[in-house]
């Protein structure tokens, strides 16, 4: 492992020298090699498949790829190809009083550790954003999708050419990765993105700095002068489009006036998709569904299964949310203008909606092209993580000879 990655250190250093257009070139030609082997894709995902008939339908799909998405998939990557280059803008630039002249500009972090779960498209997105911002990448996917990465994984590597070793998938074990992300001589950042176990183990154990993709428990506030059936449309959408996906709602808050209302309504809409719901004593009096716990509004559910609280007020839903939120993603549906700034302002989760689905935290709707995860940190990145929050900065400073 160790070699592996001191290898892949080397061919960074080989990738950062190459212009943007240089390595623009190499993504486009990712894109068209995923293309052009859509059946082997296709037939390695099928064993994954296969051997996930004991998940949920919902993560089934996460971990899903068909002719559709891999097409998807390649124009995604030709986006990423086209984005602004993030390597080398000037943030600032000044004259000391010393007569130096300083700039400081951005550069690549260097090698990117990347641990996932299910969804093989990430080993993709991934390797495509790295090559955008002239970072290396140390890939290990879930056990789940390990036919399916390794194929993709291949495939990329193939494309890439002489740069290929700046790309490389680690098919470890649990006790291998405790190596893994102790190898901060190689590694420079490790995302965790994957269940709440997975995060927790790697912020744990890690020795390298990590952006954690933490579970997204987000909230939907229905409040009282909401516009009904587009409260309602934004609902169903947010729960039940994609509920595999961390950018699904797993509650929804409604104003008690208009919850005898709205509720009935509600449950209609999600009985046609047979989503289990957990609600308040409020919400359990006025239908037909299971009594929530206190630690029932701390699940990512993951599958169509929903938790619901009536509130009296928009503070009672802003406390809700700062006690049970995960700090991804939550909204408000309403059309009073100063309820919905006030909720704008005090939530803090890194993506914060009014009069739309949280469906939208992602990489690709964000016009990233794709993203690394969406971070729920506070300290570098925050939320959809794009080929900008692959980088830091440097200072150069440029002087006539002067002396201290």
């Amino acid at each position: 492992m160790e070699n592996r990655l001191k290898e892949l250190k080397k061919a960074t250093k080989k990738l950062q020298i190459l212009n943007q257009n240089q390595r623009a070139n190499l993504i486009q030609k990712i894109a068209d090699a995923i293309e052009n082997n859509i059946a082997k894709i296709i037939e390695a995902n099928a064993i994954d498949l296969q051997n996930a008939k004991n998940l949920s339908p919902a993560l089934q799909d996460r971990l899903k790829l068909d002719e559709v998405r891999i097409k998807a998939l390649a124009d995604g990557i030709r986006d990423i190809a086209m984005l602004k280059d993030p390597i080398g803008k000037i943030h600032d630039g000044w004259s000391a009083k010393s007569g130096l002249k300083i700039e400081k500009i951005s550069v690549p972090l260097g090698v990117i550790a990347m641990i996932y779960e299910s969804r093989p498209n990430v080993t993709a997105e991934v390797a495509a954003l790295a090559i955008k911002s002239a970072n290396g990448c140390a890939l290990k996917g879930g056990k789940e999708a390990i036919n399916s990465n390794l194929a993709i994984a291949s495939i990329i590597k193939n494309s890439l050419g002489e740069y290929g070793g700046c790309i490389e998938y680690f098919d470890i074990s649990r006790d291998e990765v405790l190596e893994f992300i102790r190898m901060d001589r190689y590694i420079d950042l490790v995302v965790p993105r994957g269940g709440e176990g997975l995060v927790k183990f790697v912020s744990a154990n890690s020795s390298v700095p990590v952006l954690k993709h933490d579970k997204g428990v987000c909230h939907i506030y229905v409040h009282k002068a909401a516009n009904i059936q587009k409260a309602l449309d934004i609902c169903v959408n947010a729960k039940c489009s994609r509920p595999g996906v961390c950018n699904a709602a797993e509650c929804v808050l409604v104003d008690e006036s208009i919850a005898a209302n709205f509720l009935p309504l509600l449950k209609a809409r999600l009985d046609k998709f047979s989503v289990k719901i957990h609600g308040c004593q409020k919400s359990v009096n006025i239908i037909n569904c299971l009594e929530a716990t206190d630690k029932s509004y701390y699940n990512e559910y993951l599958d169509f299964e929903l938790n619901l609280k009536i509130v009296g007020s928009l503070d009672e839903a802003l406390d809700h949310i700062d006690e049970y939120s995960s700090g991804h993603s939550e909204a408000i549906i309403s059309d009073d203008y100063a309820a919905c700034e006030e909720f704008l302002s005090r939530v803090d989760s890194a993506c914060v909606y009014a009069n739309a689905s949280t469906r939208f935290s992602d990489g690709g709707e964000f016009g990233f092209g794709a993203e690394v995860g969406i971070s729920t940190c506070k300290m570098h990145a925050r939320g959809p993580v794009g080929v900008d929050e692959l980088t830091t900065y440097k200072y150069i400073i440029r002087g006539q000879g002067q002396i201290r």
